[in-house]
């Protein structure tokens, strides 16, 4: 392994010290939510602290590599999508989420589960809007002390936006973009007096883009609103109504040389009728804050999502460049999910003072049940009383609705309703009891110790096999962190943690076989790492790491089954974020990740899937005067295997983007984000081997912004 090393001695001192003598680009933004208080300069939030991390603990104090995107900078860039905000963050990139759902791969290691709303879990399969946002963060590194299972490689956690009260305002978005794409947004904040606050956000898109059939809309409405009880307790509450439907697209096949074939470049591999998704969700969340005093608050949340989520589709499954280059082998299933979820959690945070060392201790509690049932039945073709087709490669292929001629000319007919691949009924209760103290030992040195402990009971009830599995695991999950402070605005840090994923898996249907009598997964993360504030202009950080995993991953021969993958993944980022000038804003990142997969009889010598060695993103904004502002940004992608097997290849790329903005007045701001400047092709991700995403051509995106 190139980088085997990651944690001597040596390779750590000269990473902090390159950084601090040379401001080598490493960064946390500085821009975040505070958990016990906002402070509000017009519309826009301004905080030094994360809001998923419970405490409210100073970004530069937390000992651990994150990434934060403010509203602000969400708008300005442009961005619609988590994939997009992804791509400008370090150590962490897309995976396809078989075209229906939002699924990242931090540090290596996939998830479709561990994201979260105002730190609260937010586990189901479905693609998460941005429009009620204050703020995003991303947290790498396996931390089950303050998020429970899963957060194998990191966490995505949204913050919502509040009632602000005192205030009234409103603002607007309209957008249209070069494919036939709009959308619309609006963000009215109600002032009730002193003690309420009344807020609602909406939006609604129509959505398209460069594929075939690709069609579908977004709508979304979220009221909140904000009460003063007393002088020390203040109630947020908010109802939240998402209603999805889009067009699946599974990309394309690879070909001998084990790359996207890129003459199948606007080929749809599905069906136009049938290749659909939709998720409908009611979630109803409170949140209780209370002061006891100026060393002592509590919190308490609560949250219930209802879902009801569908999506069918067709995709590549088989492709021989060789021997039948002019046709390709479909395979299918149609899969619902409807999913309960009620998640109840409070902590007290506390500072104190033993002597002349200072304390700032976090307990809490949480318990989250969840009724999950779910069902999925294939494709089942009656020329072949079998799931899998084959069909002339042709645009579009002869297929619709189910009903087309083969490859052979034989006409063909499709029955969802024969195959039944799985019916499961999941119940599953989870109490966790967690605690941690941030020990300031001196001014210049913290230390932070803490452990979390969780009972998780799974009961499956497998309708098919009239069979009942159940399993309980009791996990405890240490955190260790060391923060040296040779000046206040310089930490540099080293920490220890862990997490676990129960055998269930993420969606907890897995525990068929012997899985119920196996053992969690165990993750575990070392990091080393500085952090450096630049007169509150500039944030630069840097991290070394070293993950150890066991992973369910798409099997290699496919795609419907999962695999257990160990692996050991290490490297080290850095990125810088703030203003250089008074006119020039930049964020920059940059990641080299190195991995091998591991077994029984130690290294493999093969890679990871889906793990780039390198990327690279770069934005620069730009006032050019107090009215009119350029952007200009990069994102560079190292080549990736598509499959555990490494037989399979995402190529590199590097991506232009830019923008614009002309403030017509104090209210209105006219703005374009053009994406793919060069117009190249390229592939950002991939579900299977033959499932290659084709990425947008050159596009651009115009949206009016106003005030009123």
């Amino acid at each position: 392994m190139k980088y085997s090393s990651a944690f001597s001695g040596a390779a750590i001192s000269a990473l902090l010290v390159g950084a601090l003598s040379q401001g080598a680009m490493a960064a946390e933004a500085s821009v975040a939510a505070e958990i016990d208080e906002i402070i509000v300069t017009g519309r826009v939030l301004h905080s030094d602290r994360v809001n998923s991390l419970k405490a409210p603990t100073p970004v530069i104090d937390v000992p651990q590599s994150l990434s934060l995107f403010s509203a602000e900078e969400i708008t300005l860039r442009g961005f619609t999508s988590i994939s997009q905000i992804v791509n400008y963050t370090p150590g962490v990139n897309n995976s396809q989420g078989e075209g229906h759902r939002d699924a990242i791969v931090f540090r290596g290691v996939r998830s479709t589960a561990d994201f979260f709303i105002d730190g609260v879990r937010d586990d189901v399969q479905y693609y998460r809007p941005l429009y009620n946002l204050e703020q995003v963060e991303i947290l790498r590194g396996p931390n089950a002390l303050l998020f429970g299972r899963g957060g194998t490689g990191g966490v995505l956690n949204r913050v919502t936006k509040k009632g602000v009260i005192g205030e009234s305002f409103n603002t607007a978005q309209a957008s249209v973009d070069t494919f036939g794409a709009f959308g619309f947004q609006v963000d009215s904040n109600f002032d009730a007096g002193e003690k309420a606050a009344f807020r609602i956000n909406a939006m609604y898109e129509s959505l398209n883009n460069h594929r075939d059939f690709y069609d579908g809309d977004r709508f979304g409405i979220n009221p909140t609103a904000k009460f003063l009880v007393g002088d020390n307790t203040t109630v947020d509450v908010s109802y939240e109504y998402i209603d999805h439907e889009r067009f699946i697209d599974r990309g394309i096949p690879t070909g001998a040389d084990g790359r996207p074939v890129e003459a199948f470049e606007d080929i749809v591999f599905g069906d136009p009728e049938v290749n659909t998704t939709t998720l409908q969700a009611h979630l109803f969340r409170a949140a209780v804050q209370h002061e006891f005093s100026d060393s002592l608050k509590a919190n308490f949340n609560a949250f219930y999502g209802d879902y009801d989520k569908f999506y069918g589709n067709f995709y590549a499954s088989g492709y021989d460049q060789v021997n039948t280059p002019d046709r390709v082998t479909l395979d299918g299933y149609e899969d619902e999910t409807q999913r309960k979820n009620l998640i109840l959690s409070s902590n007290l945070v506390g500072e104190g003072v033993t002597g002349e060392i200072g304390h700032t201790v976090i307990a809490g509690v949480e318990y989250i049940n969840t009724s999950s049932d779910q069902f999925r039945f294939n494709s089942f073709f009656d020329t072949t009383s079998d799931d899998n087709e084959v069909f002339l490669i042709e645009r579009p292929l002869n297929l619709r609705g189910g009903v087309g001629v083969n490859a052979d000319g034989i006409a063909t007919i499709n029955d969802f309703t024969v195959d039944l691949n799985d019916d499961t009924r999941v119940d599953i209760d989870v109490f966790s009891a967690y605690i941690q103290d941030q020990i300031e030992v001196a001014d210049w040195l913290d230390v932070v110790v803490g452990g979390r402990y969780d009972r998780f009971e799974i009961e499956v009830f497998n309708v098919p096999a009239n069979e009942t599995r159940t399993r309980t695991d009791d996990r405890v999950s240490p955190r260790f962190g060391l923060i040296l402070k040779p000046q206040e605005n310089v930490s540099i840090y080293a920490s220890y943690s862990e997490s676990f994923l129960p055998r269930s898996g993420e969606q907890f249907a897995n525990i068929n076989g012997n899985n119920n009598q196996l053992d969690p997964n165990t993750f575990t993360n070392l990091e080393a790492g500085i952090k450096w504030d630049i007169e509150d202009r500039i944030s630069i950080t840097a991290a070394v790491f070293e993950i150890e995993q066991s992973s369910p991953q798409v099997a290699d021969n496919d795609p419907e089954t999962l695999d257990v993958i160990d692996s050991t993944i290490e490297g080290f980022e850095i990125q810088v974020t703030g203003q250089i000038t008074d006119r020039w804003f930049i964020s920059a990142g940059y990641s080299y990740v190195d991995g091998e997969q591991v077994n029984r009889s130690g290294p493999t010598g093969l890679r990871p899937r889906e793990l780039p060695e390198n990327m690279l993103s770069i934005w620069n904004n730009f006032k050019v005067t107090e009215k009119f502002g350029v952007g200009v940004g990069m994102t560079y992608q190292d080549e990736s295997f598509i499959n555990n097997g490494n037989t399979a290849v995402l190529p590199s790329y590097t991506r232009f983007d830019a923008a614009a903005y002309y403030d017509v007045s104090e209210d209105i701001r006219l703005q374009v984000n053009i994406e793919n400047l060069t117009d190249k092709l390229y592939f950002p991700n991939s579900h299977s081997t033959h499932q290659a995403t084709v990425a947008p051509p050159l596009n651009a995106r115009f949206a009016v912004n106003a005030r009123f």
